[in-house]
């Protein structure tokens, strides 16, 4: 039987208390994930549908979260578009040959799931059968992942992204179509192997203005939401949001994710009564006392009452350090202090 708590507050819908998961929740904090990834390299685990399911349950099993979300990482799609990727422990991901010029745009490929990552559906196939709680699909947003292709990694400026948008509009805009497409046609795929609902993460939408925000990543978002239509909720992630936010509620989005350098209570204010919310402790604070990490959590929760609905989460990916314990506790901790409030 499907615990269904976690759609039911996606889609707006009043629950016994309130739901949680964490991003990244199956990861390197964790020992058992650890002792997996000493077998194998980040893209193999990411490319073997056995072992991403695997990972993808343990945070259920362990943490009790309210829902799962598939172990893949934005960049796996990238890659079959024909850009050579590779991950480093300390430097993270590297794409070769970035993007800087009409050819290099123009030689990306169209992505076709079924035939070039075929495991991403195979992995929810195999989880889906497994699991108790839905399953959430993801994908990264175009602009978070343009930074990615032509940087060629992580950025801190995002200069040679931002040169392009200035000086290129119409290149910039070309693969933000691209893009776009390859996100429908991804997001689809994964939604027809089963997933129950998918996250949009726009990690670096924070890095720009409203106005290019409003002109460059907003119109591609909206493009892929309503393509999605009413098949699965949808939540959309734009990190370090604050600036952006009320032109990320009307994005067509079931839920908006907020990251924690905004209240709780203002950003659910600024979304309206017509959307959900996620969020959004900061992930710092698990490295806290419990005493402490009740504390933010209860005013976490305390905050999100007059959203139409809460998923609680972190306001970005849990950190490796994290004592797996604090992240057990703030489980616990939410079931038990909005079942009170029920």
């Amino acid at each position: 039987m499907l615990n269904t708590t976690f759609l039911k507050a996606c889609h707006g819908e009043k629950t016994n208390y309130t739901p949680v998961w964490i991003m990244r929740q199956a990861g390197r904090y964790l020992p058992e994930y650890r002792k997996i990834r000493e077998q194998v390299d980040f893209l193999t685990l990411c490319k073997t549908p056995e072992l991403a399911a695997r990972v993808t349950l343990l945070p259920v099993d362990i943490l009790k979260v309210d829902a799962a979300i598939l172990f893949s990482d934005i960049l796996i799609p990238i890659e079959a578009m024909g850009m050579k990727l590779e991950f480093s422990e300390k430097k993270g991901p590297h794409l070769y040959h970035p993007l800087r010029n009409e050819t290099s745009v123009s030689r990306l490929r169209t992505l076709n799931p079924d035939a070039d990552i075929p495991f991403v559906a195979d992995t929810v196939k195999l989880l889906v059968k497994q699991l108790t709680v839905p399953l959430i699909g993801f994908s990264g947003a175009p602009f978070t992942l343009a930074t990615y292709m032509i940087e060629g990694g992580s950025s801190k400026n995002f200069v040679n992204t931002k040169t392009m948008m200035y000086r290129q509009p119409a290149l910039f805009h070309e693969l933000m179509k691209k893009l776009t497409t390859m996100n429908i046609s991804y997001l689809k795929a994964q939604i027809n192997a089963g997933v129950h609902a998918v996250q949009l993460f726009d990690s670096w939408a924070g890095a720009l203005s409203p106005q290019d925000y409003r002109d460059f990543e907003l119109p591609y978002v909206k493009q892929i939401i309503s393509e999605l239509g009413s098949l699965v909720p949808v939540i959309y992630f734009p990190n370090n949001c604050a600036g952006l936010l009320k032109m990320a509620s009307a994005s067509g989005a079931d839920v908006i994710s907020v990251d924690w350098r905004i209240s709780i209570a203002e950003a659910a204010g600024i979304i309206g009564e017509g959307v959900s919310i996620q969020g959004n402790l900061d992930p710092v604070a698990l490295f806290g006392t419990k005493e402490n990490i009740r504390k933010e959590a209860a005013e976490i929760l305390a905050g999100a009452v007059s959203a139409r609905t809460h998923i609680f989460n972190l306001g970005h990916g849990i950190l490796p350090e994290t004592p797996v314990e604090n992240a057990i506790a703030l489980v616990d901790m939410v079931h038990e202090l909005s079942s009170k409030k029920s």
